[in-house]
């Protein structure tokens, strides 16, 4: 019967994380980052090299979770990393921003007619220094 149970679990874990990570990739396609990324850096060859990245990086990420494993990448391999996270999560908002319109309508809204640029910057130094003050300084956001 335990044997049953276990299988079972397996079975109802692998097809929850196919779900869940297929519809990443797809909110991925759709968004259209990969070939907006390409277009702005003028590396459209590597398209397809690039969607195979994302997998990897998908398939690495989940493979992580699910059997706790580590790379020792140091701590210059950890910035780097969390860099890349950080562009990649970053041009990822900014293209879905742009696929649902949110900033002009967000300037129209609040009646801004010029400096809308520096509100963008002003918007990402936000987000860059509470990320900064959450990691650097130890108990500043209490989690529980």
């Amino acid at each position: 019967m335990e044997v049953l149970k276990t299988g079972a679990l397996i079975i109802t874990g692998l097809c929850a994380g196919l779900v869940v990570s297929g519809a990443v990739f797809a909110f991925i396609a759709v968004v259209g980052i990969i070939p907006r990324l390409a277009r702005k850096s003028g590396t459209q060859r590597y398209i397809k090299f690039y969607e195979e990245c994302i997998i990897a990086g998908g398939i690495f990420g989940a493979g992580s979770l699910a059997f706790n494993y580590k790379i020792p990448i140091g701590m210059l391999g950890n910035i780097i990393t969390g860099l890349t996270y950080g562009v990649f999560l970053g041009c990822l908002a900014v293209c879905l921003a742009e696929i649902l319109n949110v900033l002009p309508v967000l300037g129209r809204r609040a009646g801004l007619q010029k400096g809308l640029g520096f509100f963008i910057i002003a918007l990402a130094a936000g987000k860059a220094a509470g990320a900064l003050i959450y990691f650097i300084v130890p108990g500043f956001i209490k989690t529980n």
